[in-house]
């Protein structure tokens, strides 16, 4: 069975959406291959460079895309309690400036990137 292919507009696309083929700017480069997975970042990117348009695999609905909003803060929540334990020892002692300045960049990269 082939995959469905929706073009959508930039505005509905949502993370974890697939691209059904290679996105590419104005001059033919390839900004993102087909295959890739949307994150906030990607999106964030495409919007600055005027992208309107994407053909994405498949299209979800609400509760799809309920399910993979939960699933993907599910993922950061793990991914920030890993860093956590992680950094646990310098954060424990009295001499944790860098190392907790680096925990607090890295928590704040994981909760808003993807």
């Amino acid at each position: 069975m082939m995959p469905v292919e929706d073009t959508i507009g930039i505005d509905d696309a949502i993370e974890g959406m697939v691209l059904a083929c290679d996105l590419r700017d104005a001059g033919g480069a390839v900004l993102l291959p087909a295959g890739a997975t949307l994150g906030a970042a990607a999106l964030a990117s495409l919007r600055r460079r005027g992208i309107e348009q994407l053909q994405v695999v498949g299209s979800m609905n609400a509760a799809d895309a309920a399910l993979d909003a939960a699933a993907l803060q599910a993922e950061r929540e793990r991914q920030c309690a890993r860093l956590e334990h992680l950094f646990r020892r310098c954060l424990n002692g009295a001499s944790g400036g860098a190392s907790a300045m680096l925990l607090e960049r890295l928590l704040a990269y994981r909760r808003s990137a993807g």
